[in-house]
């Protein structure tokens, strides 16, 4: 049975395991509509997460672990004799759904290795791995967030950039867990957070979660964050990880470059949150990470409406990458590493 931990600023959970089927807060619907998807396949479950449906790494390394239950369930049901093999295509289809989040990988290898030690049905044994998966997942946010909060002195104000909090993870967030555990520790009084375009999971996710935590809080756009560094308002500015290379770089929601950069021009420290499930060892540094390109239109319009001039062609790259040299703090599951180097990491790997 899955374990689930309600603090007093964490009230939200986005994916579930119900019955025998997953779950989903569709996170495309939201701040209006509080909308949830069932999902009885590993294709919709793929299609769920390259619609971002459900979007942060943890949170899809979490909903693809349930999907390879559900693709198991379906090739030993068809294919009793021979339901491994089926099952690698099915798992090959979520690998391809979103190809930067590390932890999709993560998550898939480690439920293709159980898969191989399996004898008979391998439905049970797999979902309470999968479980595992989720609840370690919370547990680690939990520790990350007093880990991070530890960091900080009291001050008047944090920045975050994207979403990082329960609806991009298992539950209580990494960037946003901090940032929820330092305000009940009396850390912070305020949080700022970019709109992140162009999907905006500040303003509609990141600002959603902050209110109904009744964490007080500002949304500002993405290009006032300089501006609100040169006026002393913030002290850190903390961000979570899609893919963490062995060196220390760091890819994240576009945007996070520039904030890394902003933050050490106005002496605002800059803390990266990530289970360690984000650190890819096999990715020497932040050249070789593999930044995926969205759609233009996501870019030229709001809401189905356009709002650039026709004929008018975007570039969007989904992330960006941050220099190791730019981070402060990276705080994981394992421990804090501040100024982080490729040797400081293979430690903390290897503990």
């Amino acid at each position: 049975m899955l374990k689930i931990i309600m603090s007093q600023h964490d009230s939200i959970r986005a994916v579930e395991w119900k019955d025998n089927h997953l779950v989903l807060l569709d996170q495309r619907k939201l701040p209006h509509n509080e909308q949830f998807i069932a999902l009885y396949s590993a294709d919709d479950t793929a299609e769920a997460i390259r619609n971002m449906v459900v979007r942060g790494a943890p949170a899809i390394g979490i909903a693809a672990a349930y999907a390879v239950v559900m693709a198991a369930r379906k090739s030993y049901k068809q294919y009793p004799q021979d339901w491994r093999q089926r099952l690698l295509a099915e798992i090959e289809t979520l690998k391809n759904s979103r190809p930067t989040a590390i932890n999709l990988m993560w998550a898939l290898n480690r439920m293709c290795l159980a898969a191989e030690q399996i004898q008979g049905d391998p439905e049970y044994p797999l979902l309470e791995l999968a479980k595992k998966i989720h609840q370690d997942d919370i547990d680690a946010n939990y520790h990350m967030g007093e880990l991070g909060s530890a960091l900080i002195a009291p001050s008047h104000g944090v920045l975050t950039h994207c979403n990082t909090g329960s609806l991009a993870t298992g539950g209580y967030g990494t960037a946003l867990g901090v940032i929820r555990s330092a305000y009940s520790n009396g850390k912070i009084e305020h949080v700022y957070a970019d709109e992140t375009r162009p999907w905006w999971q500040g303003s509609r996710l990141t600002a959603w979660e902050l209110a109904k935590d009744k964490i007080p809080a500002h949304l500002l756009c993405d290009g006032a964050a300089a501006h609100l560094m040169k006026l002393g308002k913030v002290s850190w500015v903390i961000v979570g990880s899609d893919r963490i290379a062995a060196n220390g770089d760091v890819a994240n929601k576009i945007g996070t470059y520039s904030l890394a950069v902003n933050a050490r021009y106005h002496g605002v420290k800059f803390m990266v949150v990530a289970p360690t499930s984000t650190i890819d060892l096999a990715t020497l540094c932040g050249n070789d990470i593999p930044i995926e390109e969205r759609p233009q239109d996501e870019v030229l319009n709001v809401s189905n409406q356009r709002i650039a001039a026709h004929h008018t062609q975007a570039w969007n790259p989904a992330f960006d990458v941050t220099p190791a040299s730019l981070v402060d703090a990276l705080v994981t599951e394992k421990g804090v590493i501040e100024n982080p180097t490729a040797e400081k990491i293979a430690a903390l790997m290897a503990s």
